[in-house]
């Protein structure tokens, strides 16, 4: 099966415009996850989803300078550029991430792939998380499953939060798609390591400041062992609130 990563980015974030691209000792924050990203075995590809749109070019400009593979499509309709996406790249199954988590783990991501591949093809659905549990930090999120079901949400999903969060109408479906999650042992739920506010951007610039020029291939463990050691630092955007996904009522 072809596994493929695909990465969703854009410029225009509202709360924090262009922060994918924002630096941290001269490298952008999406370089930072793409090259992290490279280190998951069980993947096949990774490809960058942007949008048509002329500010997305710095976007495909450091992509074509990583030779990471682009797709262009719907700003808005993210589920499209998705499928698309995953069509033209021939994709079996789809990794799901999004650009503002340069410190996604990738031994973290081949545990959910691998347990997706252990149990294909009951599961068409696996992440780290779940509706009503989390235990990983906020940033290490990630998602996998068949091209069959994107495919089936694409043709099938209308409403505004299922097109724009391309997951929703899968797990808005359980008796349809049988939905699986990976959680941790301990409950390191309370920590935000996704960049979506100055806040948020200040605290991972702390973090790949201190962990970059000594441990580069650094793991989710190692940013916890560093955040034990300044227990401060966690306070930096620990107000932050995560924009909240209104759901409809689940089918």
């Amino acid at each position: 099966m072809k596994t493929v990563i695909i990465v969703q980015a854009r410029m225009t974030s509202t709360r924090l415009p262009g922060k994918v691209l924002k630096t941290v000792l001269g490298k952008p924050l999406l370089e930072y996850q793409l090259e992290r990203l490279q280190r998951v075995s069980l993947a096949d590809q990774i490809v960058v989803a942007t949008t048509v749109n002329e500010t997305d070019q710095p976007i495909v400009d450091l992509c074509v300078r990583l030779s990471i593979p682009v797709y262009r499509g719907s700003e808005e309709d993210v589920l499209a550029r998705y499928y698309e996406a995953a069509t033209q790249f021939a994709a079996e199954v789809i990794v799901r991430v999004t650009s503002d988590c340069p410190l996604i783990d990738p031994e973290l991501i081949d545990r959910v792939i691998a347990q997706y591949q252990e149990n294909h093809p009951r599961d068409s659905y696996v992440a780290n998380f779940s509706l009503d549990r989390r235990t990983y930090p906020r940033g290490l999120d990630v998602e996998v499953f068949s091209y069959q079901a994107l495919k089936e949400a694409n043709q099938e999903a209308f409403e505004a939060h299922q097109r724009e969060h391309v997951t929703p109408f899968i797990y808005q479906n359980p008796t349809r798609y049988t939905l699986a999650a990976l959680h941790g042992d301990r409950d390191y739920s309370y920590h935000r390591w996704t960049v979506d506010t100055p806040e948020d951007f200040a605290l991972i610039r702390l973090l790949l400041e201190e962990l970059t020029p000594v441990h580069p291939q650094f793991s989710f463990q190692d940013v916890l062992t560093l955040l034990e050691q300044h227990p401060a630092w966690i306070e930096i955007n620990a107000h932050i609130e995560q924009k909240k996904l209104v759901l409809s009522e689940v089918n």
